[in-house]
């Protein structure tokens, strides 16, 4: 065997990494995390684009009650491809990949994620499968709803269908690889000097969410494989027909999609316990109980699918049991809401966009939250199941809570990663117009349920009309809404106020590097001498040795 032997005053050839990325970097399969952060963010809010003119039109069509906008059938499809989009391509990769990415490594002191390559690919993933769902629509676009029932899956449309699947496979595969790499990033890869209980709280509700992703998402993935299967190779794992069984379907589904409800909060959970006390200027009330309820969300969040399922010949016994989990799981929520509103109290508070949107969060989500508690309980949810209160409910929980959490992200980080600082007046008017749209759409909707009217229809008895109008204008103001934002994020990423390093006076170690981040994050790891929350403690020690000092 040939050797060669090299002396050791040789230098190493190492890969030197640019001062600074170019635009164009943006476009390619780049390791950083910063990078692949922006990336999810930049793509999931193009779908969340597509997704949104889906809604319009749904709500144009559902304004009188005839069917005079959309062909029914691409109502349907609309229907199917809105829930999906606004899901697994807007608020699961914004949330998960896109602020998990960014803020993660930044926050624990590290340089990148553990495995960059594997985040690069678990991105990459997401754009060929929002092609095929938009694709989809060539073959009339998969009509069966986002849950895609079988045997209304199995007839319908069956090539988009198809699609739909292998769509939902590839974000699925690229959420546990997210999730395996997030999980050894926190766990290994902090600073020495960080204690556990200096952990910033949105990392600790990433660490639950990809516990929860890790363990979830394989039993959709095998569910939708086997629905593949029966609708392409003459399989009949769903056909009753056959020896079949629709209702295993059912549970495989939802014991992903009722977590996947916390995957899409729990981040955004993380996003509240950051934006709150900086901008308060206060110590988070219950760091402790706010990690651990994480977690509590985490476990007792995978057994509560079945309330999803009442009137599914579920046996009474599943009934009770599902019932009380489903109520369970709201202690720790509230637990993190009676946190946030304790931190809120006496603090000063800033009422800039971010914490307009944050305090906004916390007044629909406590909305949702109520009604959700009232679909867990099984003779209401019998009496409401597939209902427009069932609209109201998650929309109060989804776009309430999530959405408007995301913009309370993006405002109080976007001059992290840019540099700049967002125009106010132009965040307040977001605001404003955000949050009309939002409650005049969907607070309607609970009287609609309430009388009757079955969700994921075209038409309707006209008795609806009134309420149904209410709703639509108030989607169209939602949708006006996104203009000052988008003027907002274009104008300001190029010509905003200078930010500073840290412009909020934050604590988490990301606002101790430059803004933006070099590309590994630091000259020299970070040494944490103080907790992400120690706002004003220092200030209250010395006014206290200082009266010790008077007193002696």
């Amino acid at each position: 065997m040939a050797q060669a032997q090299l002396p050791l005053d040789t230098p190493l050839s190492l890969p030197e990494h640019p001062k600074a990325w170019k635009w164009y970097d943006y476009f390619t399969f780049n390791v950083d995390h910063k990078v692949i952060g922006i990336q999810y963010l930049v793509t999931a809010f193009i779908f969340y684009l597509i997704g949104g003119l889906m809604a319009v039109a749904m709500r144009t069509e559902l304004a009188t009650a005839d069917s005079d906008f959309l062909d029914p059938n691409l109502y349907n499809a609309f229907l199917t491809n809105h829930g999906t989009i606004m899901i697994f391509l807007w608020v699961v990769p914004a949330a998960i990949g896109g602020f998990g990415n960014y803020l993660v490594p930044l926050m624990i002191g590290a340089r990148d994620m553990a495995f960059p390559r594997l985040n690069a690919l678990a991105f990459w993933l997401n754009p060929p499968a929002g092609a095929l769902l938009l694709a989809s629509f060539l073959f009339g676009g998969a009509q069966a709803g986002w849950t895609s029932y079988p045997p209304l899956s199995t007839i319908t449309a069956t090539t988009a269908q198809s699609m739909w699947i292998l769509a939902i496979v590839l974000v699925g595969t690229s959420s546990i690889l997210g999730s395996v790499n997030f999980i050894v990033t926190i766990w290994k890869m902090k600073v020495p000097s960080m204690r556990w209980n200096q952990l910033p709280l949105f990392c600790w509700a990433m660490l639950a969410t990809s516990l929860l992703a890790l363990v979830s998402t394989p039993v959709l993935a095998a569910g939708l494989i086997l629905l593949l299967f029966d609708i392409n190779f003459g399989t009949s794992f769903y056909k009753p027909d056959a020896g079949g069984n629709v209702v295993i379907y059912q549970h495989l589904f939802w014991f992903y999609s009722h977590p996947a409800v916390y995957l899409m909060i729990l981040p955004i959970f993380g996003i509240m316990s950051e934006v709150i006390p900086v901008h308060a200027r206060k110590p988070i009330f219950g760091y402790q109980a706010i990690a651990y309820s994480s977690l509590a969300i985490c476990c007792v969040g995978l057994f509560v699918w079945v309330h999803h399922m009442f009137t599914s010949g579920t046996p009474p016994w599943m009934r009770m049991f599902f019932t009380i989990s489903t109520l369970i799981v709201a202690v720790p929520t509230g637990v993190k809401i009676f946190s946030w509103v304790a931190t809120l109290w006496g603090g000063k508070i800033r009422l800039n966009s971010a914490m307009l949107f944050a305090i906004g969060l916390l007044s629909m989500f406590v909305l949702g939250g109520l009604s959700g508690v009232t679909l867990g309980t099984a003779p209401v949810d019998i009496h409401v199941h597939d209902t427009y209160y069932v609209v109201a409910h998650f929309h109060y929980v989804l776009f309430g809570g999530s959405v408007f959490g995301l913009y309370a992200g993006i405002y109080h980080w976007f001059p992290k990663m840019t540099g700049r600082l967002l125009d106010e007046r132009l965040g307040i008017l977001h605001f404003v117009l955000t949050f009309i749209g939002t409650n005049l759409t969907f607070l309607p909707m609970h009287e609609l349920g309430l009388k009757g009217m079955p969700r994921r229809v075209a038409m309707y008895d006209p008795q609806f009309e009134p309420v149904n109008l209410i709703c639509t204008i108030g989607a169209f103001v939602l949708a006006f809404s996104i203009i000052p934002f988008l003027i907002n994020i274009i104008w300001s990423w190029n010509r905003g106020k200078v930010a500073g390093d840290n412009p909020w006076g934050g604590l988490s170690l990301e606002w101790a590097t430059s803004s933006p981040p070099p590309i590994e994050n630091w000259e020299v790891l970070p040494v944490v001498t103080k907790g992400p929350y120690d706002y004003g403690i220092e200030r209250r020690q010395e006014s206290t040795d200082e009266d010790r000092d008077e007193e002696e």
